[in-house]
């Protein structure tokens, strides 16, 4: 291998496409392949999301109808039947707070927490989460524990 052999990797180098717009003596001049007239040919032009051409987008011919709650908090509910699954497991003994959930997986730092009253509780817990139903905290305070909103 000498310098008067080297060259580049294979398909490592492209050259670039016919340079167009530079006269008529490019043989690409006056409309530089872009036809004429129409938004396309016109320097700005940029076509919106969902352009059809014209034609009555498909987002604004499907009927709209419901309604979204801007302002909506989404719980995560978690049913007292699993709170008895951790206490019998040894997992929790006496209290259980926010960070006990989500050191456990039933809940993300950032979620807000809801019990439920779908099972049984037998142990006699002090539940500190931020909403209870009336039936789970009904069941906690039946079982001997506390309910306490955040």
């Amino acid at each position: 291998m000498n310098l008067s052999n080297l060259k580049p990797a294979g398909g490592s180098v492209q050259r670039a496409g016919k340079t167009v717009g530079r006269g008529q003596g490019s043989g690409k001049g006056g409309t530089a392949t872009r036809g004429h007239k129409g938004a396309k040919s016109r320097s700005g032009y940029s076509k919106k999301i969902g352009f059809e051409g014209g034609q009555m987008p498909l987002q604004r011919r499907v009927p709209k109808f419901g309604f979204k709650n801007i302002n909506r908090k989404e719980y995560t509910g978690i049913n007292i039947g699993k709170l008895q699954e951790l206490v019998d497991n040894g997992t929790i003994k006496d209290v259980v707070t926010l960070e006990i959930l989500v050191a456990n997986r039933l809940a993300g730092k950032n979620d807000l927490v809801k019990i439920l009253g779908d099972g049984e509780l037998k142990a006699s817990l002090k539940i500190s989460v931020h909403k209870f139903t009336a039936t789970a905290k009904a069941a906690i305070e039946a079982a001997g524990g506390e309910a306490i909103n955040l």
